[in-house]
């Protein structure tokens, strides 16, 4: 007997129209955003009431779509356009409509407030509702290195900056003797003292500045590297008094001040220096937690922190073992909402 399959018919079209709720699970998430929605005031909303121009989507529409694809971790506009054609739970939502990216970013920034406070409520109702629990929930968190709008090689790091200030102070001393010698006579065609002195000076200035905020950045990692020291140190004589051999080496105290290779870019001060896909490249850490059963992003953060692990821990709240991908707690909800 031969084998049977299932007759797979693209050509034929569907003799009676589709009903998309039949393409997506009841439970699924986009129920909820359209019945919550559906609940708002949405008075507020930002449209035009003049009856002129090209018809406008209902705010109901353009707020359950921001809301739904903001939940789902989908955030620019043109990709939340491309959603309306390719994602079925989106073509529901949109009704088989497909607003494009430029009304998807007009009505966000036109009704940012509304928005904003539309989230919050529809969050709230997803907890209350047990369609995001808040406790005893299971988060999945990753992160991607986001490149800065600066370059890496606009960086300096301690060590070459307490070098180029030596070389700076000793050449701004050279330069002030050869003016007091020959009263500002011109070095080189185009070159006078004073302004080669200014010139240093000014470097001078700025490598002084970025050594001290990367002092101040030291200071700080110091303070929770000896709060991570005294944790391991206290465990470690606790096991100690109950009379148990503590594993592995003494932690050693961390050493205090900059580091040589801490860096510090002009252009972008705030950006670190990040191991990325392609090497190293200046860049922030950007997070972000969801609720793996609604798949509700419920937190999500941008840091210097260029480990991971660190970016985790320092977002549960101290040196508490924390896993990168999963880990279970409530405070990220509780925090949201």
């Amino acid at each position: 007997m031969p084998a049977r399959f299932v007759n797979i018919d693209h050509d034929t079209p569907l003799l009676l129209p589709p009903d998309l709720r039949d393409w997506v699970p009841g439970n699924h998430l986009v129920h909820f955003i359209m019945d919550a929605v559906g609940l708002l005031d949405l008075s507020a909303a930002r449209v035009n009431h003049s009856g002129s121009g090209s018809e406008q989507y209902p705010p109901a529409l353009m707020l359950g779509l921001l809301i739904y694809s903001y939940a789902t971790g989908t955030f620019s506009s043109r990709r939340i356009e491309k959603n309306t054609y390719e994602q079925v739970a989106v073509r529901l939502l949109c009704a088989d409509h497909h607003p494009d990216h430029d009304s998807i970013c007009a009505f966000r920034r036109d009704n940012r407030a509304l928005l904003s406070s539309s989230f919050h409520q529809v969050l709230e109702s997803a907890a209350r509702l047990r369609v995001l629990r808040v406790g005893d929930v299971t988060l999945a968190l990753d992160g991607t290195k986001i490149l800065a709008n600066a370059s890496k090689h606009s960086a300096v790091s301690h060590g070459h900056a307490v070098a180029q200030m030596a070389l700076l102070e000793d050449q701004i001393a050279q330069l002030l003797q050869k003016a007091d010698e020959a009263d500002s006579t011109p070095l080189e065609d185009g070159l006078s003292v004073p302004a080669e002195v200014a010139r240093r000076q000014d470097r001078l200035e700025k490598l002084r500045a970025a050594t001290a905020v990367i002092e101040a950045r030291a200071k700080e990692r110091h303070r929770e590297e000896m709060a991570a020291f005294a944790g391991k140190q206290k465990r470690r004589e606790e096991q100690q008094a109950a009379g148990k051999k503590p594993k592995g080496r003494a932690p050693q105290p961390p050493r205090e001040g900059p580091r040589s290779k801490d860096q510090y870019n002009f252009t972008d001060p705030e950006s670190r220096i990040m191991k990325t896909g392609s090497g190293f490249e200046q860049s922030y850490n950007a997070q972000a937690a969801v609720e793996v059963e609604s798949r509700l992003l419920v937190s999500q953060a941008v840091t210097d922190a260029p480990n991971e692990r660190r970016a985790t821990r320092a977002d549960a709240g101290g040196d508490q073992p924390c896993d990168r991908k999963h880990r279970r707690g409530a405070h990220i909800g509780q925090r949201v909402l």
